[in-house]
């Protein structure tokens, strides 16, 4: 790894920990002795990043540093780029736009060192062999899940029989054969998992879900381990 690759890295590493990182672990991460990551943590501070700390205690980046947008690694590159693959194969048109949208945004401003690490990466994936057979536009789900509003539903069960739901959608999850959408069901007072591609119609209520911002998906979060099922 070149110096200035690693002590970005470096940055990076204080950047993602709101408490003190230890020489030890840094050393780890990158590869290289403690005795460097000393050296590399004076080099920083004598360039005015705000790092503070001390031999044994550990070190933390105050908040507030910036550094110049997009200064990506090649793997960070291939890791944007390989998401950016599997999301527009397995999501709807628009995200998948979107996902094309960020890597051209990428490609435009990278070093011209670094545009091959998007034309040609080291990753890819394996292509999608049946993707959803859905009938309705996911969008308004998840502009209704950003904006806190109910949805109602007309959902075709397994067994093949439909009904009318009236759901507060929480989150859309992706795999790799279907698309479910997790909400709370007001006829099943409880929460529930809704295959897209049964879902028959799809529509956004005026009314909003009765619970402060974020609260419904920590209360989702607190059941998360616990087997939901698909109906």
């Amino acid at each position: 790894m070149r110096r200035a690759d690693r002590l970005f890295q470096l940055i990076q590493i204080l950047r993602r920990s709101s408490r003190p990182v230890t020489a030890a672990a840094i050393s780890q991460e990158l590869e290289v002795s403690k005795r460097t990551v000393y050296r590399d943590i004076a080099d920083l501070m004598g360039q005015r990043v705000p790092i503070t700390g001390e031999a044994g205690f550990g070190y933390i980046l105050h908040p507030g540093f910036d550094m110049p947008p997009l200064m990506f690694t090649p793997d960070e590159i291939e890791a944007i780029v390989l998401g950016a693959k599997w999301v527009s194969s397995h999501s709807d048109a628009l995200i998948a736009t979107a996902a094309s949208d960020v890597v051209s945004k990428i490609a435009a401003v990278v070093p011209d060192a670094l545009r091959p690490f998007i034309a040609e990466p080291s990753m890819t994936i394996r292509p999608v062999q049946s993707p959803p057979n859905e009938t309705i536009n996911i969008a308004p789900i998840r502009q209704a899940i950003r904006d806190g509003r109910k949805l109602r539903l007309r959902y075709r069960s397994k067994a093949d029989e439909t009904t009318t739901r009236t759901v507060w959608p929480v989150i859309l999850g992706y795999s790799e054969t279907s698309r479910l959408l997790v909400a709370w069901c007001e006829l099943r007072q409880d929460f529930r998992h809704f295959r897209t591609d049964r879902i028959v119609a799809v529509e956004v209520s005026e009314e909003a879900i009765s619970l402060r911002d974020g609260e419904l998906r920590r209360r989702w979060q607190t059941l998360r381990e616990k087997q939901l099922p698909v109906r």
